[in-house]
């Protein structure tokens, strides 16, 4: 085998190698339970969707139970078919202005999501949570979760820490981005004029031209008459000329 067959053959086994790991990486993360926010703004509303992808070694999944920050006050969990859903209150020690005159004395600390039917191992499912971010833009929220099964349980509890490998089971988590612009405050620009546009036309104008249609129009009508009746009195005329030489 010649030194050229053997360095080819040497770096494809590296690259398959190589392509082999990332994609083994990519199906380890995938099987995590994972959290996907609509927005990472600080201060805005967002629904954050929290994915189950599979059982607990192959068992199916009964319940996932979501904890929230201390930061998360109140949580609006959209409604699943296949499953029941619960909040787990807990009293604040220091009771919070709701923004609408009123005050929450308690806040929810878990959103627990149980099986109707047992969720099968090969089979996905998702769950949406509504709530509004703290204002402090790079803030790591954590939301540890754990999934029971028929057999057993997983706690997606480890939090994973800045440049460190990822554990084992990792919680699911989110990083707030600086807070969004108020949609109030963005100026509307003009519209752009055109070559095809029409001009507009003042209502002053519009109305002068109404009333010279309007006496356009008379002025047709009234010429029009003058010349019917004009032809009416030539035919008269001649009739009574053709009377007058037959009665002579």
């Amino acid at each position: 085998m010649s030194s050229a067959l053997r360095n080819t053959l040497r770096t494809t086994a590296v690259g398959t190698a190589a392509l082999g790991l990332v994609l083994f990486g990519a199906s380890a993360a995938s099987a995590h339970v994972t959290v996907t926010p609509s927005t990472t703004a600080a201060g805005s509303y967002t629904v954050l969707t929290f994915s189950v992808p599979h059982g607990c070694d192959g068992s199916s999944t009964t319940s996932v139970a979501i904890s929230m920050p201390e930061q998360i006050i109140a949580v609006t969990p959209t409604v699943n078919p296949g499953w029941d859903v619960e909040k787990k209150m807990e009293k604040l020690d220091t009771p919070v202005d709701n923004g609408h005159g009123g005050q929450y004395t308690e806040r929810v600390d878990q959103v627990v999501y149980t099986a109707k039917t047992p969720l099968p191992d090969g089979l996905r499912d998702a769950f949406e949570l509504s709530l509004k971010l703290p204002e402090e833009a790079g803030a790591k929220l954590v939301f540890p979760a754990i999934q029971k099964c028929e057999k057993g349980e997983t706690p997606w509890t480890e939090v994973t820490e800045d440049g460190a490998e990822e554990p084992e089971h990792p919680a699911p988590f989110i990083v707030l981005t600086a807070a969004q612009a108020a949609g109030h405050d963005a100026v509307t620009p003009a519209p752009v004029p055109t070559a095809s546009a029409a001009p507009a036309i003042a209502p002053s104008q519009a109305a002068a031209d109404s009333a010279a249609s309007s006496d356009s129009g008379g002025a047709g009508v009234v010429g029009w008459a003058g010349l019917v009746l004009g032809a009416i009195g030539a035919a008269a005329g001649v009739t009574a000329l053709v009377r007058s030489r037959k009665t002579s």
